[in-house]
């Protein structure tokens, strides 16, 4: 059943992420550069599970939301991800070759393109998010943009890549640095977990749920968050750049600080055990509906690419 709706989700999302990036100008465009398009285009429509699309659609179901709005605003954050994904790829981030087993956007390109093929996948996002489509009450949807824009921003997303290229020792010739396990969980709750985090959340702005209804879910999004870099960082440790579409052994090579290099794999795999049953004790207010989000705790962590 889980699969189903996951396969089901990504259909969806993928259908709104070709018409928002279809060659046809919009209102308020004069044109869209083609080469820039391309770019756009490269970075977001080279498959992949569509998992935070799939979160926002799943939280947003459990109050009823009509689906058309769930898979808008989940195609906003899906945008804000591979944005994240083009840019971290550059060389002068964590400089890879290979995504989802295709070339990374700047080797189909250039790294100008890429650049710019981020800034305007961001910028999009939040054009997007800010549509009618996503709610018709345009205080759910500034909700939603301050929220998102939280997310990505300084205290989120961005500011976890910071600290962590701070961490691999990047600036001023500096050695990596050794950080503790409450510094390596808040450069994750932030570089990964924030994301995630929101689109747990996002469900919930779009439902009008309780603040008790909210809490939970945003805290049962900080655990998959969590759960999901520690199984990343797994693949990294273990994995080979075949299965998992790109390159792997990279952490090591850097001497970045991960749980997995901490404490291990065997402890990773415990520790993704007690986050999988803190995720469903998080679920709990919501009975049976929420089963399915259930099954995609257990994914997110044992999952093998």
């Amino acid at each position: 059943m889980f699969e189903t709706r996951l396969a089901q989700a990504a259909s969806l999302v993928e259908a709104v992420l070709h018409d928002i990036l279809s060659e046809a100008a919009r209102a308020g465009e004069t044109a869209r550069p083609p080469r820039l398009l391309g770019a756009m285009r490269h970075g977001v429509l080279a498959g992949g599970k569509r998992l935070r699309p799939f979160l926002v659609a799943e939280t947003a179901h459990l109050f009823g939301v009509p689906q058309p709005r769930a898979v808008r605003a989940g195609a906003a954050l899906e945008l804000i991800h591979c944005y994240s994904l083009v840019h971290d790829d550059l060389p002068a981030m964590d400089d890879d070759d290979l995504r989802r087993g295709q070339p990374t956007v700047h080797r189909a390109y250039d790294e100008a393109t890429a650049i710019l093929a981020g800034d305007a996948l961001l910028t999009l996002a939040f054009e997007v998010m800010a549509g009618d489509a996503v709610h018709p009450d345009p205080r759910v949807r500034a909700e939603l943009l301050l929220l998102l824009a939280r997310a990505s921003g300084l205290g989120g997303m961005a500011g976890g890549q910071m600290l962590d290229l701070e961490a691999e020792g990047r600036f001023a010739g500096g050695a990596p640095l050794a950080l503790a396990e409450t510094e390596i969980r808040q450069l994750q709750a932030m570089k990964t977990g924030a994301l995630i985090r929101f689109a747990c959340l996002a469900g919930a702005v779009l439902g009008g749920a309780s603040p008790e209804e909210r809490s939970a879910l945003e805290a049962y999004g900080a655990t998959i968050g969590l759960a999901f870099q520690i199984a990343d960082d797994l693949i990294d440790h273990e994995g080979d750049a075949a299965s998992a579409g790109k390159a792997t052994g990279k952490d090591a090579e850097r001497g970045k600080g991960t749980l997995v290099s901490l404490y291990g794999p065997a402890w990773a795999r415990a520790e993704l055990d007690r986050l999988v049953a803190a995720a469903g004790r998080h679920l709990a207010p919501f009975g049976p509906k929420a089963a399915i989000l259930g099954e995609a705790a257990h994914f997110i962590a044992f999952r093998q690419v």
